[in-house]
């Protein structure tokens, strides 16, 4: 599981250093390529993130095409703010794609763990996001999702500790460390995302 989480940081790295949008899609597309080239039984380069996924995700049954469609999501973050609707639905993409695969990884469909996942990245971007408007749509888009969100699958509770931790911060950012954990721990008996 962690292999998946590092390749997505690499995405991850490769936006938050880039000083040009054609530069940052360049890049992108060298992470896509090894990543699909995984499948194809090619040895990854001595880079240690690829290394893991070719030593412990492919063999799992996850493909290197399926890890390359995050250069989709990422890419859409090189957009100039305030960011559309198009660039929450790639933000919450990425949510589906990692919360798929992890979903599939803890032996459960892939589509029990993707709405954790859209809730969990559109969460995870905004609070990240410096442009106001952007950061918005995106907190508003994951409040939707919130309310959408099923109760969370018994075998998905260790990916929805994740979620939980995310949406907190959305919700309630500004309270003390003993409210947040109360909230949490709320979160885990109830199997559900409370709304507040």
């Amino acid at each position: 599981m962690r292999a998946l989480w590092t390749i997505d940081l690499a995405f991850a790295d490769v936006v938050s250093t880039t000083l040009t949008v054609q530069l940052g899609a360049i890049r992108l597309a060298w992470w896509r390529e090894r990543l699909e080239e995984l499948d194809t039984g090619v040895a990854p380069p001595a880079e240690p993130r690829l290394q893991s996924v070719a030593a412990s995700l492919i063999p799992a049954g996850v493909s290197g095409a399926e890890l390359s469609r995050l250069e989709y999501c990422w890419l859409a973050l090189l957009s100039p703010f305030p960011w559309d609707d198009l660039v929450a639905d790639a933000v919450a993409q990425r949510g589906r794609i990692l919360f798929g695969i992890g979903a599939r990884l803890l032996g459960r469909e892939a589509a029990e763990g993707e709405p954790f996942g859209v809730v969990w990245s559109l969460a995870d971007v905004a609070t990240r996001c410096s442009d106001p408007e952007s950061r918005t749509l995106l907190r508003d888009r994951a409040k939707v999702a919130i309310a959408d969100l099923p109760q969370t699958p018994k075998g998905l509770l260790p990916l929805t500790m994740f979620v939980i931790r995310r949406a907190d911060e959305l919700e309630h950012g500004d309270r003390y460390g003993w409210h947040r954990l109360l909230w949490a721990v709320r979160s885990l008996m109830l199997r559900k995302i409370p709304r507040s």
